[in-house]
């Protein structure tokens, strides 16, 4: 029913910033949920932030302040904005669009900071 597609990730230098991006196909994108999360090897999944259809965000405690989710539901696209980058969030991020019964998932993409 959804398909979701990341993009923009690569590699960084610490401080640095980089912007994802996930694209959404289907129908009905501004009834999701739409969150990003990451995962590095040997470790859980984690929540990194989220957005509602009405623009209300939450972010894990490690990221607030430095990055920013957001959303155009005219375009189908859920970004990530990333700033001051630190070589723990090296992981492969994914996009992740959510309902109350149901959730969709992304490929991944991968984000390296290393100096």
């Amino acid at each position: 029913q959804v398909q979701l597609v990341e993009s923009g990730g690569g590699l960084v230098q610490p401080g640095g910033s980089l912007r994802l991006s996930c694209a959404a196909s289907g129908s009905n994108f501004s009834r999701y949920v739409m969150g990003w999360y990451r995962q590095a090897p040997g470790k859980q999944r984690e929540l990194v932030a989220t957005i509602t259809s009405g623009g209300i965000t939450n972010y894990a405690a490690s990221v607030k302040g430095r990055f920013t989710i957001s959303r155009d539901n005219a375009k189908n696209t859920v970004y990530l904005q990333m700033n001051s980058l630190k070589p723990e969030d090296t992981a492969v991020f994914y996009c992740n669009a959510a309902t109350l019964w149901t959730a969709y998932w992304g490929q991944g993409t991968q984000v390296t900071v290393s100096s």
